[in-house]
């Protein structure tokens, strides 16, 4: 076998020690874990973001409020996250007035209004939940797999030298095949760090944003109400 064939990437990976090759395949499937939660996320962000802006485009448009609160409750799965906020308020705001009127009570507007920024607030964290499920493990991913990359590096140059032991004359064509062995790990476990960290922050950046919208809303629609409630 000459020495292109020794070296080449799949017979690379082939002839690794066996803990090398455990560690391989750890860190692929980390990988592949990490390029499917970035794609996911990469769309829900995307749909978020889009959602939000045709849902403020609507009701900064002017429209009734009752039948936004309509429009916005038959379809909560499709209609965005800050729809979906606005209605839990616009709900509780209503329900709030109702038992007012059935009691026949004159209405506290301060606690109609904190019952609906309440709703909102519930309805911010859900929302920022679902948004933010599984940045944790991209984050992981970019700050743990060098280091699981470089512990199959040093089992493999271990190995090298530890073969180096039965030759009597070391020379590099003997202890190359080992080290390019191990340094394949690192390599790998950089390919699937990067791509993590690089999307974590991305999309950190991107969430941070859409919160601020959110509580934006969420204080000027709390103005809309406590206006109506007076």
């Amino acid at each position: 076998m000459n020495v292109t064939q020794d070296l080449s990437f799949l017979s690379l990976i082939t002839n690794a020690h066996l803990i090398v090759q455990l560690i391989m395949a750890l860190l692929f499937g980390i990988s592949l874990t990490s390029w499917t939660y970035i794609f996911s996320k990469m769309f829900a962000v995307r749909s978020a973001r889009r959602l939000t802006i045709e849902f403020e485009k609507t009701f900064w448009a002017g429209g009734n409020l009752h039948a936004l609160h309509q429009n916005a409750g038959k379809d909560r799965a499709n209609s965005g996250p800050l729809a979906r906020i606005f209605e839990a308020g616009m709900g509780e705001f209503i329900k709030s007035k109702a038992a007012y009127t059935a009691a026949r009570e004159s209405m506290d507007p301060g606690a109609v209004l904190g019952g609906a920024r309440r709703a909102m607030r519930a309805a911010f964290q859900r929302e920022m939940d679902v948004l933010e499920s599984h940045l944790a493990f991209l984050a992981s991913v970019g700050s743990v797999s060098p280091y699981i990359g470089l512990l199959g590096t040093v089992w493999g140059i271990m190995n090298a030298f530890r073969g180096l032991a039965n030759v009597q004359q070391a020379t590099l064509a003997a202890v190359a095949p080992g080290i390019a062995e191990a340094l394949i790990a690192t390599a790998i476990g950089l390919f699937a760090a990067i791509p993590a960290v690089v999307a974590y922050n991305r999309f950190s950046h991107d969430i941070d944003r859409l919160a601020i919208r959110f509580e934006s809303f969420v204080e000027e629609f709390s103005n809309i109400l406590q206006r109506q409630s007076r």
